[in-house]
């Protein structure tokens, strides 16, 4: 046995795998907290003003940039990536079937970004604008801070195929949900944190009409109270909240929904149905600073996915395109 463990190809094995490591691990080493505090020292002074002033014009748009970072980070990184409009040689994130017609917030990030760049011209990234803002948007409706790793640069290109391919999507069972979150490094506990989320915004009709008219696992009342504004055919953009306690509220009343089977998507169900993950949204009902807290580290975690860094990418003058 000793001499397998020191043969030659082991020791390659093992010295490929440690770089490989190293590799994967450098480029969040290379994120910091303090990384614009001497080249743009009011960049989150600013970002976070702006924030306010939008989810004060209109409580859901808190919901809408913290998406945005979510659908950004599981797409090849935390790269700015869904900010791209399309041109004529690439079909960016924006018509992806998670994001069209759905995900919002692009001139939220347009007026940080002329704000900043005022301020302090090819300093800060887009995608550190869109990380900085989601934490903001927690924290402005009510919800826990974290402290945002910064350094991340933009990327040049987006994918529509792993867009389509990567993000979870609201009929997944639990096991599709656990292992969308498993590619992306999470446990199915970060999972259930992270799924908090829909604790504030609202959803679209075409997401949930199936659940309120096929699914047995939903509670009666809450069913035809949705139907009204929900048809069986039409209304695809009509909205309900995905919170039915406290939609502009960001609090753990999402958890209780689930154990009163009013969860409103297929997939937000799934986490409380009978299986593994149930125990953990017992958890989180009965302990808001136990969520608040895990969804806070998930969130920091979930930033520091696949981040360009150093020379890679570009600092973005224009968040909808490539310099």
């Amino acid at each position: 046995m000793a001499s397998e463990t020191c043969s030659p190809s082991n020791k390659l094995r093992f010295l490929l795998g440690m770089v490989l490591f190293l590799l994967m691990n450098m480029a969040t080493a290379q994120l910091s907290s303090t990384f614009y505090s001497t080249t743009c020292p009011k960049a989150l002074s600013t970002i976070k003003s702006a924030v306010n002033s939008a989810v004060a014009n209109e409580a859901r748009m808190g919901a809408s940039l913290l998406r945005l970072h979510f659908h950004d980070c599981f797409v090849n990184g935390c790269d700015g990536s869904i900010l791209l409009d399309d041109t004529a040689n690439m079909t960016g994130e924006k018509t992806a079937v998670p994001n069209s017609n759905s995900v919002r917030g692009f001139e939220v990030i347009d007026t940080i970004k002329s704000q900043v760049e005022s301020l302090c011209p090819g300093v800060v990234s887009c995608a550190d604008i869109v990380a900085v803002a989601a934490r903001d948007s927690v924290v402005a409706l009510g919800g826990p801070s974290w402290t945002v790793l910064l350094g991340r640069r933009d990327s040049t290109t987006a994918s529509l195929s792993a867009a389509n391919s990567n993000i979870p999507a609201p009929t997944l069972n639990l096991s599709g949900l656990i292992t969308a979150f498993s590619n992306k490094g999470f446990t199915a506990k970060e999972m259930v944190a992270l799924s908090g989320s829909h604790t504030i915004g609202q959803a679209r009709c075409t997401t949930f009409r199936t659940r309120i008219y096929n699914e047995t696992s939903i509670d009666s009342t809450f069913a035809t109270s949705l139907r009204a504004n929900c048809p069986s055919t039409g209304g695809d953009n009509s909205l309900s909240p995905l919170d039915t306690t406290s939609s502009t509220s960001f609090d753990n009343a999402y958890f209780k929904n689930l154990q009163g089977q009013k969860g409103l998507l297929h997939s937000d169900q799934q986490l409380f149905s009978g299986g593994s993950t149930d125990s953990q949204v017992n958890a989180y009902s009965s302990n808001l600073g136990s969520f608040t807290t895990d969804f806070a580290n998930a969130m920091v975690k979930m930033g520091n996915l696949s981040p360009l860094t150093g020379t890679s990418g570009q600092i973005r003058t224009n968040c909808r395109k490539a310099n």
